[in-house]
């Protein structure tokens, strides 16, 4: 059951309202010192895959094709495999759509897990993130 912004620290609450910081996941990762106090909240949660593979899809969407498809090797094998070393929790849909398109890849192959992924951490790694003192590392550096 969502608690709302009444259950956040105080200084991270006050932020949150003076619009100054943190309004959402991704305020949150598009600074440096967010992302890193985010990764620091996900490992102490060992969650920290999540984020690893949004990151890792980032990077993927921009790289140049000629290399797109052993990025993309690299993800499935990273992430989306059952027997992956930081599996992501993707339902068997995505990931038999995953597979389906290894072979040839395009720079919009894992946009829907990747959006699926970046909404379980948006509703559920975010709004606990925001109530830990991970939260105060981000506040200081924005």
């Amino acid at each position: 059951m969502c608690k709302g912004l009444s259950y956040l620290p105080s200084s991270c609450l006050e932020k949150v309202q003076d619009g100054k910081a943190l309004q959402d996941l991704e305020s949150l990762l598009s600074k440096r010192s967010g992302l890193q106090a985010f990764r620091g909240f996900l490992r102490s949660e060992f969650s920290e895959e999540n984020l690893e593979f949004w990151l890792a899809c980032e990077d993927y969407r921009v790289a140049p094709s000629n290399i797109q498809k052993t990025k993309a090797g690299s993800i499935y094998t990273q992430f989306i495999d059952p027997d992956a070393p930081q599996e992501v929790n993707l339902d068997a849909e995505t990931r038999e759509a995953l597979l389906s398109v290894m072979e040839s890849p395009s720079a919009d192959t894992f946009n829907k897990a990747q959006q699926r992924i970046y909404t379980l951490m948006a509703k559920d790694s975010f709004p606990r993130f925001l109530r830990s003192s991970h939260c105060m590392e981000a506040i200081k550096a924005f």
